[in-house]
Order: C-alpha cells, then structure tokens, then sequence
C-alpha cells in the first residue's frame, strides 16, 4: 500500500492537469453496474501521458489494470484498494491514413469505428457496430460477433511495453488473435494504444442495411435493457453456450440480483441490486450443472477480476517493430 500512496502522488505531481479519481465505485465504470472502490483511477488524454503514468508505476513496483469500456468486466464487491487502474477511454484519434487505412486509439467504440467506416465507403465492420467496447479491449479479446472478428480487418496494434517502456507496433500475423484470446490476453504488460485497420471499398447503402440487419437481430435477441457484460461464457467447441444452459434448465435462474437472462440464456444480467458475489455464484452454478447434465465445460468470457494485480518480475519480451512516442502517433493531429 505504500508504494501505491506514494505512486498515486508522483502521478498528481507530474500530471497536475489529468483526471484522477481516487476510491472510485466500480459501478459507475462497467456494465454490469457492480463492483466496489477503486483506490485509483486516471484517464490520460494522450498516449505520452499514459506512458508516463506506467512509468511512474513501474518506478514504484506497480502495474496498471488497463480498463476499456468495462463492458466484459465484473469487479469485486470488496473494492480494488490496492490497484492502480487506467482507463483509455480519452484516447479518442480516428481517421484516415493516407492509404485509405483506418487508424484508430484504444479509447474509441467499436460502434464509433464502424459507423466511421460506413462514412467514408468501407466495409468489413458491419458486425462490430452493435460490440460496446472499445478498439483496445476489443483487440485485446479479439471481439466478434455473427461471423465476424476483429482479426479480419486488424492491419496492425501499436502497444506499450509496460516492463521496457517501449513502443511497439505488431503486424497481425504476430498479434496471435484466436477466439476471445489475443497476443495481449497472454502477456500481462502489455497495453494496447491503437490499431490500423484494412478494409475494402463497398456500397454505402449495403454497409448500412447490414448494420440495421445486425443490430436488430440483437435488439430482438439479447437482453440490451438490462446490465450485463455480455456473453457470460465463450462458445464451447462444437456447442453454443446459450443452448447448453438452457437445455440444463437453468434459463431465468436466479441468485440474489443475477440472473441468468429470461431472453438468451447465454447472458447473465443485473435484474436489480446484483452484488459480484451473486454474479460469480450464478456463473459457477451453470458452468457446474451444465457440465454434469452434457459433460461440457464452459470457460468464462466475462474477466472475472481478482483482489489486486502485481507487476510481473519479466516482462514479455515484444517482437514488433519498435516505434518512438514522438513518431506517427504524437503527430497525427486529424
């Protein structure tokens, strides 16, 4: 706790003008509406100004939890008092390279990004536009939805190595983006900054009735009224997660606040006053009867987060293209 204190000073001192929350509800900060104190919570405005602040961190012995949209998270009812988090959500940059690329920083929503591809002609993220989360965690899990992956378009990341302080950027052929699971899902240390992606030219009008497309079929078939954090579990090889629960005659079962959603049975919600606590017990008690009733294990898609979050002693070693903090990125001003 003391060197989080004394971090938590430095970072004040060298960044006078940045957002720093101190002992900030959880709740107010992902989408299941649940989860206690933060000790900390900073929102740099620039990509420098989040390096600095891993910098002082690691100084101190600490790591970041970087945090997204918190649209796949379910924080501890206790709090995080020993944590030091990190939000993108004001690494806001989106344009057009001038090779018809879209660069994006890791704070701008997935919605945003296909709506912005949709404008100017390109097509390829017309599954993305309904996904609540943002570029960086959406990488980082390789989002997806109806037949679509982030993969598919992701040209390139560029990524701060929080043990080197470097900057890195990786193709995608080194990004190891596999279901739910990416380079940056297996190497803690990694923070993700923004990404490139390459898309096709294609009709504005065929974008967009493909985006109304999608987007009704999960109005019509995912329970967006209430808080949730999405799908509750990845879809098991060879199964659908929804199905398996339902056929386990768990749709609409109940613990405390959590249910498991009465609309698909793939989704866990908040139906009012749900704690961390009853969020976790309902999610083991499926994963518990649907693999005695088919003998199928399902692995959470939701990241369940533990009471703190050290610094790792080796950092991953980043095989990228090393890049400088005052090159392409600092300089863009579209």
């Amino acid at each position: 706790m003391e060197n989080l204190e004394k971090a938590i000073a430095a970072v004040k001192e060298a960044l006078p003008g940045m957002s720093l929350l101190e002992n900030e509800p959880m709740a107010a900060h992902c989408s299941f509406r649940i989860g206690g104190p933060v000790r900390a919570l900073a929102a740099p405005e620039s990509v420098s100004s989040l390096a600095k602040v891993c910098s002082i961190l690691k100084d101190h012995e600490l790591a970041p939890f970087i945090l997204g949209n918190g649209t796949n998270l379910l924080p501890p009812d206790e709090g995080l008092g020993e944590l030091f988090m990190i939000s993108t959500e004001k690494l806001q940059k989106l344009f057009l390279l001038p090779d018809g690329a879209i660069y994006a920083e890791a704070g701008v929503s997935l919605s945003k990004l296909a709506s912005f591809a949709w404008q100017n002609g390109l097509k390829g993220l017309e599954f993305a536009s309904g996904i609540p989360g943002s570029v960086g965690g959406g990488c980082f899990i390789n989002a997806g939805a109806y037949g679509g992956e982030l993969k598919d378009a992701v040209e390139s990341v560029v990524l701060l190595s929080v043990q080197d302080q470097g900057l890195y950027e990786l193709p995608t052929e080194k990004c190891a983006f596999g279901y739910r699971k990416s380079y940056f899902s297996t190497h803690p240390g990694c923070v993700i900054l923004s990404a490139v992606f390459r898309l096709q030219p294609g009709d504005k009008d065929e974008i967009a009735a493909k985006m109304r497309e999608l987007n009704e079929k999960r109005r019509s078939k995912q329970p967006l009224e209430l808080p949730s954090a999405g799908s509750a579990f990845k879809r098991p090889e060879g199964h659908f997660a929804g199905a398996l629960i339902e056929q386990a005659g768990l749709k609409g079962y109940t613990v405390g606040g959590a249910q498991v959603s009465e609309k698909h049975a793939g989704f866990v919600v908040n139906v009012g006053g749900a704690t961390s606590h009853d969020v976790y017990d309902l999610m083991m008690h499926v994963r518990n009867t649907v693999y005695r009733e088919s003998g199928v294990q399902l692995e959470p898609e939701i990241i369940i987060l533990p009471p703190d979050y050290k610094l790792e002693d080796k950092g991953p070693k980043v095989r990228g293209n090393r890049i400088t903090v005052n090159g392409p990125i600092e300089n863009s001003e579209k």
